[in-house]
């Protein structure tokens, strides 16, 4: 008796000094919390990435993870079934959820909140060499892949082709692919043209451009204003000379803006503190550098070292384009920051 006893002292006293040195961060409950990216070929997966590590280290009772996924329409759907906490989408598909309408007509995705502008997102036409494409002119008769099936980039495709009077009847072939897919059938010559809405430079075309000759298709003036006329949310913008191999000349086309959106049902501390940690440097937590403490960097840092768009996500631009309600741990913060009243 005497000896079981003396047993059990020794256990609970073991367990006892094993919580005195539980650190108070690791002894606290652990929060999740999802990012739903795109597919790995495009701009979304890896800065996904890249910022859910980046919050997790500056938050030490939130683990964040970033999911591959199926872009803008996908990740507004599953935000409105509450299957994802929050996630990447185009402006112009946040805008549409939320109202019900275009793709969402009749279905609209009234628990969807934004978090903050990220970057430009621009809708690139690709086509192959030799399939007879210099232009939009030349785009009728051709194989097309407008993107995934209801993704963003196919609604940009189709507002594209409406602003130079087509339709998917006046092409030889429609087939929807992911980027990677997309880029695929352009170098096995199963496809002519297909469009893809990222942050540029995009892995899947970088990839296709160092072992296939690429034409990257302008979009005239006319067309531009045309388009933008009838959505207001793009904008045009100019891809450099020399974004992907064998493109040596500037290439006018429209942008979107990638957004942070999330579900209005997360909690308002839970997304205040994310913001912060997206735009503040040394929030919440301290890391040590040469034996001092060193303020953390912000997530939205991270990002730019980490990928050529993240030098696009600043404070500066956090709002612009957001055309649905602000998530209220979201708007804390930034009116703490005096950006809203």
């Amino acid at each position: 008796m005497f000896k079981k006893r003396n047993l059990v002292l020794f256990v609970v006293l073991i367990v006892a000094l094993s919580m005195a040195f539980i650190s108070p961060a690791f002894a606290a409950k652990k929060s999740f919390f999802a990012i739903a990216t795109g597919g790995t070929g495009g701009t979304y997966y890896p800065l996904g990435g890249v910022l859910a590590q980046a919050l997790s280290n500056k938050l030490p009772n939130v683990i964040v993870t970033a999911q591959s996924g199926n872009a803008s329409v996908a990740n507004c759907n599953l935000i409105k079934t509450h299957q994802i906490e929050s996630g990447f989408v185009q402006n112009n598909v946040a805008y549409a959820a939320y109202n019900g309408v275009a793709q969402f007509d009749g279905k609209p995705v009234k628990n969807l909140r934004a978090i903050a502008s990220l970057y430009p997102e621009t809708i690139q036409i690709i086509a192959r060499e030799g399939a007879g494409i210099k232009g939009v002119k030349d785009l009728k008769g051709k194989k097309l892949v407008p993107g995934d099936r209801g993704s963003g980039t196919e609604v940009d495709c189709q507002a594209v082709l409406s602003g130079i009077g087509l339709t998917y009847d006046d092409f030889a072939n429609v087939d929807w692919l992911s980027f990677s897919g997309a880029t695929q059938r352009l170098k096995d010559r199963q496809a002519d043209v297909a469009f893809i809405t990222a942050g540029w430079p995009t892995a899947a075309v970088t990839e296709l451009a160092t072992t296939s000759d690429i034409t990257l298709i302008p979009l005239d003036d006319k067309t531009i204003a045309t388009i933008i006329k009838k959505h207001p949310f793009y904008a045009k913008v100019v891809i450099p000379a020399g974004t992907y191999r064998g493109v040596d000349v500037d290439i006018p086309t429209i942008t979107t803006m990638a957004q942070w959106v999330v579900d209005a049902a997360v909690p308002e501390e839970m997304v205040y503190k994310l913001t912060k940690a997206l735009w503040d440097k040394g929030s919440f937590v301290l890391r040590k550098k040469g034996g001092k403490a060193a303020a953390a960097p912000s997530g939205a840092e991270i990002m730019a070292k980490a990928h050529a768009k993240g030098r696009d996500v600043t404070i500066d631009t956090a709002l612009d384009g957001v055309a649905i309600p602000l998530h209220p741990g979201a708007a804390k913060f930034y009116r703490e920051k005096g950006l809203i009243k």
